[in-house]
Parts: C-alpha cells; structure tokens; sequence
C-alpha cells in the first residue's frame, strides 16, 4: 500500500502555539490528523492586545510540548512523517524565529526535508485542504494585520488587487473593541455586541467604497466611531452595542463592495467556473459571510470560507501548504530566515486595473 504523504505543520507567528500534522494530496481535500493550538489571550487580556516580548516567552516555553501532543495525538512519530513546514513570517519576530528554530532542529535532528512558509499562504491554501478547491481563485484575505484582494493562479503564484493603506480590517475591529470598552480578543467581542445592535443608528463612513482600485481603508471609519463615542452622554451597553453594530455594518460593507468590483476583474479575465474564497481570522465573523454569499451568488461566483477553527491561526494550515510544496518537490534551506514582513505576492504581476 502507497503510504500517504504526512507533514508536520508549526505556527508561532502571533499569540497561538500550534502543531499539527496533516496527510493527503494536493489539490485536496487533506486529512487532518491533529490539530493543536494553545492560545495565549490569558497572557495578553490584562494589555489590551498582544505584547511581542509576551507572545515569543509563551511560545518558547511550551512549544515543544505542543509538538510532542500534535504527533501523539495523530500516533505518529518524527520518523513517519515526511517533511517539517513551518511559518517563516509574516508575523512578530521574536515568535516566527521561535518556531522557525524548533523547526530546523527537528529538520537536522530527523533528516526531514523543512519547508519555511509564508503565513498568508497557509491562509490561502486552507480552502484545498478542506474543500479541494482548484486553481485560479479570488482570495479576500482579512486578517489582524492584512487586508488583501488576491488572485490565487497557483502554489506560491499570488497576484495582489489591492490591500489596506491603513488599517488591516481585522486591526480596525479589535481596536474599536477596546475603544468601547469590550474586552480581548476584540474582534469576536464586537461581533457578539453588534448582534444586539441596531446597524442604523449610526450611518458611519464606508471609506474608498466607490474609489477606483481596489485597496481598503479603515482608520477614518475607527475614528468616526471614537467620535460618536465621545459625544455619547452615557455610552449603555444598549448605545455601545449599536455603535458597534454600526461599525460592523459599515466594514462590511466596504469588504463587500470592493471584493465585488474584483469579482467583475476576475469573471472578465477567468473562465468559469469562479470561486471566490474568504480566509483569515475576520473571515470567522457570520455577518460578513452571509453578505459576501449574497455578492458571490449574485455574480455566479462559488464561495468557500474555512470553519471558525481554520480561520484563525492554526498549524493544519501550515501543513497543508507544506503538502502543497512536497507535492512540487520544493524545499527550503537550513538557513532560512524569520521575516517580520513578507509579500504573498513576492514576485508580483501587475493586472490591468490593480495597483502597482
């Protein structure tokens, strides 16, 4: 019996611990073997947002078990599997170099070939480890720190629409959140506060809506917010809870609208079928799915957003985009370095349309 390829996946880009280990073969859907994530926002809550210095001690000082549950819970050791990736940034120096170093010990110590990987991709990737999706795709990808428009033509193959000149939209939700006072992580805060709120209430700015291109912006809207806030008379959960339904409303609104004046870029220069895929910690939240759905059916476009779980920051996703690479026969060398910032769109094409 062919023996199903298994790679071992670690993350310590930000404030989560994880390791897994996942099997298949591209383009998916892969099998999850185990899937390990040890958050930290116990540490980072007493701070409002996560510290650096914190995040890299905590992954330092239980990444190793981590590692040690992800293979036994999956009942495998280092030896049966077949290659080691790892996230090599974008993300918070001090954790992307604790993991990275985990991973070339692991690498030199078992002889496994390392694969050190662009987080966003592990992000774009995830939609072909869990639903099979083909190549080329439209990528939304929102997270705490990015927010990009993408085309996805293959493996380590990006060609980026637009992104933020400000804000990431993930970024502009968690520090609202801690403006009205709703507590940490922001970003799940606010949506369970907005739930309760009227959206109407506050007829907030949808900034570059209807600009040309395709590059988001948040902090003017942030700011809109801190000001309703402040001529509040008495901000009640009932007034909180509608500023952030009002807030909520009008970032997704904007998402949608440029995401789906990139829809028209993608049907005009792709032949169907068309996919669209959201990924990233905000593309968790459950209104901005129910109206990137609406967008998406009302141009033929196929939607697929991850599980809450596969959402955020994980290690399947990591070694499933490892799988990817293993699969074109693609390794990294030992001397791979930890980057703080890193383009998906590291070799860039420029798009009729699309900024340069």
């Amino acid at each position: 019996m062919t023996k199903v390829p298994a790679v071992l996946g670690i993350e310590t880009s930000c404030d989560e611990t994880a390791a897994a280990v996942v099997r298949g073969y591209p383009p998916g859907p892969g099998d999850i073997v185990s899937n390990i994530v040890a958050s930290q926002i116990a540490q980072h809550r007493p701070y409002g947002g996560v510290v650096p210095e914190i995040a890299a001690r905590a992954h330092v000082e239980i990444l190793d078990v981590i590692v040690e549950r992800a293979l036994a819970e999956a009942q495998m050791s280092l030896r049966d599997i077949d290659a080691i990736a790892v996230t090599a940034g974008p993300g918070l120096i001090g954790g992307v170099a604790v993991g990275l170093s985990l991973a070339k010990g692991l690498a030199v110590a078992t002889g496994k070939p390392l694969i050190a990987l662009n987080h966003l991709e592990g992000h774009a990737l995830t939609v072909r480890l869990t639903h099979g999706v083909a190549f080329p795709f439209l990528l939304l990808l929102v997270s705490g720190g990015h927010c990009q428009l993408l085309i996805a033509e293959g493996v380590d193959r990006f060609i980026r629409l637009g992104t933020t000149i400000d804000d990431a939209a993930g970024e502009a939700f968690d520090k609202t959140a801690k403006l009205l006072g709703l507590g940490f992580p922001g970003g799940p805060a606010l949506e369970r506060a907005a739930s309760h709120g009227n959206p109407r209430r506050h007829r907030f700015p949808r900034p570059l809506a209807g600009a040309d291109g395709f590059d988001f912006s948040f902090s003017g809207l942030k700011t809109a917010v801190r000001r309703a806030a402040e001529m509040s008379d008495d901000l009640t959960p009932a007034a909180v809870a509608d500023l952030a339904a009002g807030f909520q409303a009008a970032a997704i609104d904007v998402l949608v609208a440029r995401t789906s004046k990139a829809m028209q870029l993608f049907a005009e220069r792709y032949a169907a079928p068309h996919y669209l895929v959201a990924a990233g910690g905000v593309a968790a939240n459950k209104a901005l799915n129910i109206s990137l759905a609406s967008a998406a059916n009302a141009r033929g476009f196929e939607i697929f957003v991850p599980s809450p779980q596969l959402c955020t920051d994980n290690a399947a996703m990591i070694a499933w985009a490892g799988l990817e690479y293993v699969a074109l026969g693609r390794t990294d060398r030992l001397d791979a370095a930890p980057r703080a910032r890193w383009p998906l769109d590291a070799s860039r094409r420029d798009v009729a349309g699309a900024k340069a």
